[in-house]
């Protein structure tokens, strides 16, 4: 038995026939508005890092963070043993890291840091804790800014997370920014402590890390 044209076209416009193809037109644009999330979010990540490497520096800064203290020291120690700085500087968060099964006690994240510094091969005498609790990226760059009126220093290289970076390398260069004194800044490649670009919004930490940030990033524009 032969189909005409006219009975087609009138299959075509039948009520099941659109009910079988919305499915599929749903999952492409719900594919679609995917995919587009996914590089939005990828480029949200990837804008928050900056570098800015020094060849040498006067001495080299971490940045606090409990939580990412063992990825900032270990990247810290790596540049300490390339040569560029002959000092390792710390702030204190006042924060705690955890029990310790070896001290028996709660260690202060700074106290840890400044051990894994030495487990790396930064001798003790190289590493300094800046005075002074801090409770921001602001604090810390004030607490530079009173080491460096003591010195004669020409240039401090930053360590923090990745993320971290484009905040921290704006406020160190506007709180020093009457000074001669050069900031560089370096992070371990995302992915280690902190989450992957591609799929931190998976995550919780992905959106304190990441999402997070931005509010910060406006915060200390209209602030600072």
């Amino acid at each position: 038995m032969k189909v005409t044209n006219q009975e087609s076209n009138q299959a075509a416009k039948s009520p099941r026939f659109r009910v079988s193809a919305s499915p599929l037109r749903f999952l492409i644009i719900l594919l679609s508005l995917l995919l587009a999330w996914i590089l939005f979010a990828w480029f949200l990540a990837e804008n928050l890092i900056v570098e800015k490497p020094l060849e040498k520096a006067d001495a080299i800064l971490i940045l606090s963070g409990s939580s990412v203290y063992p990825e900032r020291t270990q990247k810290a120690a790596l540049v300490y043993k390339q040569g560029v700085a002959p000092r390792v500087l710390l702030t204190d968060d006042g924060e705690h890291a955890g029990w310790s099964p070896t001290e028996r006690r709660n260690p202060r994240a700074v106290e840890r840091a400044r051990n894994n510094l030495i487990a790396q091969g930064v001798p003790p005498e190289n590493i300094e804790i800046l005075p002074a609790q801090v409770s921001g990226t602001i604090d810390e760059a004030e607490a530079l800014r009173r080491k460096i009126e003591q010195t004669d220093w020409k240039a401090v290289l930053l360590v923090t997370s990745a993320y971290h970076t484009r905040r921290s390398l704006w406020t160190f260069e506007k709180v020093l920014e009457n000074s001669s004194v050069q900031i560089g800044i370096v992070s371990p490649p995302p992915g280690e402590q902190t989450p992957s670009p591609f799929y931190w919004w998976l995550t919780r930490k992905g959106w304190s890390s990441v999402a997070a940030e931005y509010v910060k990033i406006l915060y200390y524009r209209l602030n600072y």
